[in-house]
């Protein structure tokens, strides 16, 4: 496995890639890290995650591995999908992966999304608009989120406003 870290406003980002695909986007701290061993690759998505936080991004184009269960993937694959600068909720996600009553298991699958901000598990918020966990913690998740609307030009007044 190769890999790279990225000094982020959110915190120290690890990005790992095995056989030519992300494996993991994440945030570690207090870590004991292997060498770094840049590719091609990593340094792309290095490249487009500093563009991200410096809001010239939108979107990523880098070829990622999903691991987990079909369920995970599902949810995984239906996240891909929230516009950048909106959210869904657990319950729409669960209804449009055609199962409307898994509003739980969606939220557990987002907790395992080891893809953090190009599989945007950030944009999928609790009913009516609430924070809920998050896996680096709600206080990322608040950031994420503020910031995409801020880039976006919009606030979503339905979704955004309770948030802490």
């Amino acid at each position: 496995m190769n890999r790279v870290t990225l000094d982020s406003p959110i915190g120290k980002i690890e990005i790992c890639e095995e056989k030519g695909r992300i494996t993991r986007i994440g945030i570690v701290s207090g870590e004991k890290f292997s060498p770094e061993t840049e590719t091609q690759l990593l340094l792309e998505v290095k490249k487009q995650l500093s563009e991200y936080f410096s809001g010239k991004r939108k979107t990523f184009d880098f070829p990622y591995e999903f691991s987990g269960t079909e369920f995970q993937k599902s949810v995984w694959r239906e996240l891909l999908k929230i516009p950048f600068g909106e959210t869904k909720t657990y319950s729409e996600i669960a209804a449009a992966i055609g199962k409307p009553k898994a509003a739980r298991a969606v939220g557990g699958a987002c907790n395992k999304n080891h893809i953090l901000i190009a599989v945007p598990c950030h944009r999928v918020i609790g009913a009516g608009g609430k924070l809920t966990g998050f896996a680096c913690g709600t206080e990322v998740k608040k950031w994420l989120l503020g910031h995409e609307a801020g880039l976006k030009g919009e606030h979503n007044e339905n979704r955004m406003e309770n948030l802490p």
